[in-house]
């Protein structure tokens, strides 16, 4: 795991799969003061590279992976936003959070301009089209300095070979792309031990594939 983009907290979570999120243990945020902006660490313009520097923090418990997901996203805006606040907002229960269409104006809303537009990829697995438009939303996001949320279900292989598995559904932040964006860098909140992991952007898709993502 690249700690020096997402720091890992010392607890430890089991992975569950749940209807809209994943089990944590409860994790600190180790925040920097919100005024200051998160800054890219990597920037590699001519090998097509990039990644945003995560306040990480963990979702407190199994069905928080939405709000979890998008405080994560918007602290490399320099943002700092309650967990809760982010769940009342967007409606979340103890059946999760709905669709990525809950998470969108939220985005938008704390961001204060209308930049995040959801975008639904319904069928089973993703098209070449659909993959080519994931990756074109991610580098855009990315290089003007926002993360991707994505609302992902099923198993799916990061380049490291290890399998992350969340059948009932979960939401994660996409914080990075090298390759060209032919590969992404995940934060995912359901356990602080897997923090961060990279994928090739094939499997992103159609780990995304009957839900949806927001850019």
């Amino acid at each position: 795991m690249r700690t020096d983009i997402l720091r890992k907290t010392a607890l430890t979570a089991a992975g569950l799969a749940f209807t809209g999120g994943a089990l944590a243990a409860p994790a600190t945020a180790f925040a920097a003061p919100a005024e200051k902006p998160a800054v890219s660490i990597t920037t590699d313009r001519k090998h097509g590279e990039r990644e945003l520097g995560v306040r990480y923090e963990a979702q407190p418990n199994f069905y928080y992976c939405g709000p979890a997901a998008a405080r994560n996203a918007l602290s490399v805006q320099g943002k700092n936003i309650d967990v809760h606040a982010m769940a009342k907002e967007m409606g979340t229960t103890e059946a999760g959070t709905n669709s990525i269409n809950d998470i969108t104006p939220v985005l938008n809303k704390q961001t204060g301009k209308d930049v995040y537009h959801s975008v639904e990829i319904r069928d089973r697995a993703a098209d070449d089209k659909q993959t080519d438009k994931l990756r074109a939303d991610v580098i855009k996001a990315v290089d003007e300095g926002r993360a991707v949320v994505a609302n992902i279900a099923g198993t799916a292989t990061d380049t490291n070979g290890n399998s992350h598995s969340f059948e009932g559904g979960h939401y994660i932040s996409v914080v990075g792309y090298r390759d060209g964006g032919n590969t992404v860098t995940i934060a995912d909140s359901a356990n602080p031990d897997t923090a961060s992991y990279r994928m090739n952007i094939d499997n992103l898709a159609d780990w995304i594939a009957t839900r949806g993502y927001t850019a």
